[in-house]
């Protein structure tokens, strides 16, 4: 991020996206999107965040091209994220693991997104792999959809959300790391003020995922006031607001750089 700048770029291949720019909704369709996007991008950017159901839906074929692209973006330096949001237990949470963090996997990424709702403890496996292999977690914390608010601001009994249980979980696995541990967390860019409201401390010691910028309608200025001291740390997502100039690759560097500008003038990168 330094380097390249704060911006992530997510590779969301939706219906209506691939519409959009004049290709057919099925697996060549596919390809040449996520190829479009990676050879305009991951040159350029911090991070690449595949949305991994967009290529599930079109099954082997669309695994088989999300592993070209993982591959192809991470061989142009740039940093992917997998957005699978996966959350499981025991031997099926380690196999989830196995298939995004173990170096042997054609889907080995530098990140995945993952779900920690069936208890912190059960995100273990995933976190002893991110650390065997140099690799990293973001657990869903304070998300921007209205359902989450249910579940993560909840209160336990030792008096803290659930939202700020996890927080305290992601400081304790990124202690004594620098500048920052591999161990994020999923913040939305929308909530406004409501977290600095309700006293929640995002200082986890690592990167902190915010999605919503663009389409879901944050904006770069709004980051300060979601993230107060710890916008430093704030990995921008971005989606829509990008890949919508496509299909011309020299349109979306172009948005990709002039986002990255933006939000580097608010963060201070």
């Amino acid at each position: 991020m330094d380097t390249r700048g704060p911006l992530c770029v997510g590779i969301d291949p939706h219906a209506s996206l691939l519409q959009a720019w004049g290709l057919d909704d099925d697996p060549a369709g596919l390809e040449r999107f996520a190829r479009t996007v990676v050879d305009a991008l991951a040159d350029r950017v911090a991070v690449l965040k595949p949305q991994s159901a967009f290529f599930e839906r079109f099954g082997s074929r669309g695994i088989a091209v999300l592993e070209r692209a993982v591959a192809d973006a991470r061989a142009a330096g740039a940093l992917v994220l997998m957005d699978a949001k996966r959350g499981d237990i025991g031997s099926t949470m380690a196999a989830y693991a196995a298939a995004y963090l173990d170096p042997s996997s054609p889907l080995f990424s530098d990140a995945v997104t993952v779900s920690p709702y069936l208890g912190y403890g059960s995100l273990r496996p995933a976190v002893e792999a991110a650390r065997a292999s140099g690799s990293g977690i973001f657990a869903l914390a304070l998300t921007s959809n209205p359902e989450g608010a249910e579940v993560q601001r909840a209160v336990g009994a030792d008096g803290r959300t659930v939202a700020e249980t996890v927080l305290a979980h992601l400081k304790a696995e990124n202690a004594g790391e620098e500048p920052l541990g591999s161990f994020g967390a999923v913040v939305g860019a929308t909530l406004g003020g409501t977290i600095a409201e309700a006293g929640i401390d995002l200082e986890t010691g690592g990167p902190l995922l915010a999605p919503g910028v663009g389409a879901q309608g944050a904006t770069p200025a709004d980051l300060p006031k979601v993230f107060g001291p710890s916008v430093a740390n704030v990995v921008p997502s971005v989606s829509r607001g990008v890949l919508r100039h496509g299909p011309n690759a020299a349109a979306l560097r172009a948005a990709a750089g002039r986002l990255a500008g933006e939000i580097g003038a608010v963060v201070g990168s």
